[in-house]
Formats: structure tokens, sequence, C-alpha cells
């Protein structure tokens, strides 16, 4: 990979409780040896974790970011509910939208593009998510999906700058599956045609076994890391055969 940066995206998911937070100290430990225009790594936790990860971060080049937020960028009735602007309060800069696991309970396109464009006027940077189903695959329809959700996704966003894109076949999530090594490479030169300057991430089932496969595509900026990121040692793994 000859990229400036690398980044790292670690996906928490539903996962972490105070005391999960020791676990990191292998991955702060790890990489205080990269120089930051090596690096770029974000911790995605559980909304109950980020202040704490927070505080525990400040003195290292990792980075922290959430894992959705309520369209709103303004307080309101929405009981159970954490917008953007509470998010950068406590601590966030990234926030993951659009992942599939909260399209499949609901989230459309419409409602994505709004959380977008409110979290960057609450000054947070974009982590957004776009992929097909095997279904979709299957019928050779990848590219017009995908072209769906990002010119609906996008609708009226002017700073795309803010954006970073993570392509995650919705198929391999979980699945201990990955796309062959040339569909990724042409997906990502398609993403990144339709969205000029845009950094693109891989996920999907990215681990310490097939990165070292994904590794070799040179147009991929990083990776979106799941359940592989919840063990340090996994993810330091990771990190490291990456830059080996």
């Amino acid at each position: 990979m000859t990229n400036k940066y690398i980044y790292f995206v670690a996906n928490w998911k539903m996962f972490g409780k105070l005391k999960t937070l020791n676990s990191i100290n292998k991955v702060m430990s790890f990489v205080k040896k990269f120089k930051k225009n090596k690096l770029k790594l974000i911790y995605c936790p559980p909304a109950t974790l980020i202040s704490p990860l927070n505080d525990k971060l400040k003195s290292t080049i990792i980075q922290i970011g959430a894992q959705n937020c309520h369209e709103s960028d303004s307080y309101g009735a929405n009981t159970g509910q954490i917008n953007s602007s509470m998010l950068k309060a406590v601590g966030a800069r990234y926030v993951i939208l659009g992942h599939s696991e909260n399209r499949q309970l609901g989230e459309n396109d419409n409602l994505i593009n709004l959380k977008i464009k409110n979290s960057i006027k609450s000054g947070l940077k974009i982590i957004f998510c776009i992929g097909e189903s095997l279904s979709q695959k299957k019928n050779k329809q990848t590219k017009r999906i995908l072209s769906k959700q990002i010119d609906r996704g996008l609708k009226k966003v002017v700073n795309k700058k803010k954006i970073i894109i993570a392509y995650e076949p919705i198929w391999a999530i979980g699945s201990g599956l990955t796309p062959k090594n040339s569909e990724i490479l042409e997906i990502v030169k398609f993403i990144k045609g339709k969205v000029r300057g845009s950094k693109v991430l891989y996920g999907g089932s990215v681990n310490n076994q097939n990165i070292n496969v994904l590794k070799k595509i040179n147009n991929v900026d990083g990776f979106l890391v799941g359940g592989a990121s919840q063990n340090s040692n996994n993810f330091v793994d990771i990190i490291r055969k990456t830059f080996n």
C-alpha cells in the first residue's frame, strides 16, 4: 500500500464495559512507534464508552468515533437518542453512518443523508458505509446499488472532504468471506471515480488472517474492522501485518 495515511477504524459494535478499556493499553503502546503521517487509528466504541476512552487516549495519536447518531443536531423529545453535537461534546471526532446493520433496522438513504449533513455541521467527520447484498452481487447490481447509496446519501453534501467511504459488502460482514482483491480494486476505483478525492476503506470480515491478502490492494486507504478489533492482540496483528 502506497497511501500517505492508512486508516484503521475499530468498530466495537455492542461490546465493552469500563474495564474493557484496559485492553487497549497494548494498542496504545504499539502505535507509539508510528509517525503521525503513517497511521490514522480510530476507535468507535459504544456511546457509553466514548467519554472515558477520550480521557484515556488524550495523549496518543488514537482518535475516537461514534457508531451512529440521531438525525437532528438539536435537542428534542427523542427518548434514548443521541445526536452528533452531543457526541462531539464528549470527545468523538468521527461517526459511522449508513452501516448495513442499521440499514437493516430501517435506516434509508434519505435519513442517512440528513445524519451526514447534520454531523458535518456539528464538526464531525463521517465514515459513510455502503455495500451490496449477496443477491445483488449475484445479479451484477453492485455498482448500481453503490451508486444509488452514494448519490442519495451524499445529496447536497458540500464538504465531501469530511467524508471517508467504507465499502462493506453486506454478505461479507461477520461471515469470514471477502471479495477477490480484483473485485475490491475495481469497486474502490469506481467509488473514487464518483466521489473525487475521497478516502475509501474496505470492511467486511477483516481479520489477522486475511490482512496479508487485503493489504495488497493499492487503492484502498485502510480498513474498517469489526469483531477482530475487540481483541487487542488481533487488532495489533492486523496493523503490524499491514505495514510489514
